[in-house]
């Protein structure tokens, strides 16, 4: 980070410095007594995209702009993740790993991608580009956030008056949801139920957001009785997930341990210290958390 930032002094927790001189923070999941003493911050620099760990700190200075970190290769990494396991679940993975367990040679042939509708919550960064990535593998996609966006190809549901009449045409549905006090626990067995039924084996949730929007019992019994076809979770309500948890003994869910996408260093810190260098020489920085909205 030095040598991006130039002349500008950079220092880490244990040199020896005044906490009246920094002006700038990196922090994700900062300790209790991160901001002690920082009574001159410009701003507050988060290392993730996702910021709801930051947001419930107790001492976070409730007057400093906080700035999210967006990225191409966050972003890449993350429809590489949607991508892959949308694709497996209209293909019936499900369906022809059971079989090859049983050594039975059935020849069910899944339908054009066409024919399944992926809905995807949340159209920030990364759903937009979620989107964009699914769009030429030919599926028919339709999305949900909390304000309308427009996005070709995709058909668009705002609000939660529009919530039910997203699902209901839904066979897919991903969540890529900030997480707030209004999308918390959000994949439960009421949506669960309100999902399309014309998928071969039942309707699938992919979540690659906050172990927070899911309700863990609720996604193992939508499993057992037949209301969901299968789950990808790459987030849990506690990490690591226990070994006693009943999800990891369910076929038809795949468990990845949070690696659907990660901050990648190198580019953080060129993406980081240009957004230092703007705002020293005056410019307005960019992606500020909204934090009545909490993102």
């Amino acid at each position: 980070m030095a040598r991006e930032v130039g002349d500008y002094p950079v220092v880490r927790r244990g040199d020896d410095f005044d906490p009246r001189d920094i002006r700038y923070i990196f922090a994700w999941k900062p300790k209790p007594d991160a901001f002690d003493g920082l009574t001159n911050l410009k701003a507050i620099l988060s290392l993730g995209a996702g910021v709801d760990a930051l947001l419930k700190h107790p001492n976070l200075p409730g007057d400093v702009p906080i700035v999210r970190f967006v990225d191409d290769d966050l972003s890449q990494k993350m429809s590489d993740y949607v991508a892959a396991h949308v694709t497996m679940h209209h293909r019936r993975y499900s369906r022809f790993h059971a079989d090859q367990q049983a050594r039975r040679w059935t020849q069910y042939y899944p339908p054009a991608a066409s024919t399944s509708t992926v809905g995807i919550m949340g159209m920030g960064v990364l759903g937009q580009d979620a989107a964009r990535r699914l769009l030429p593998l030919g599926f028919t996609l339709r999305s949900w956030s909390r304000t309308p966006k427009s996005i070709p190809g995709v058909e668009g549901f705002t609000g939660a008056d529009e919530f039910d009449a997203f699902l209901s045409g839904t066979d897919i549905l991903v969540n890529l949801l900030p997480l707030t006090p209004g999308t918390e626990g959000i994949l439960n067995a009421d949506t669960f139920a309100k999902l399309r039924r014309t998928l071969d084996g039942g309707p699938v949730i992919i979540n690659a957001a906050r172990g927070g929007h899911q309700r863990e019992a609720d996604i193992v019994a939508a499993l057992t009785d037949g209301t969901l076809g299968a789950a990808s979770l790459d987030v849990f309500e506690v990490e690591p997930l226990p070994v006693d948890s009943p999800l990891w003994g369910i076929e038809n869910c795949y468990i990845t341990p949070h690696i659907a996408a990660i901050s990648n260093e190198e580019t953080g810190v060129i993406y980081f210290a240009n957004v230092l260098k703007d705002h020293e020489a005056g410019k307005p920085l960019i992606n500020v958390v909204d934090r009545a909205r909490g993102y």
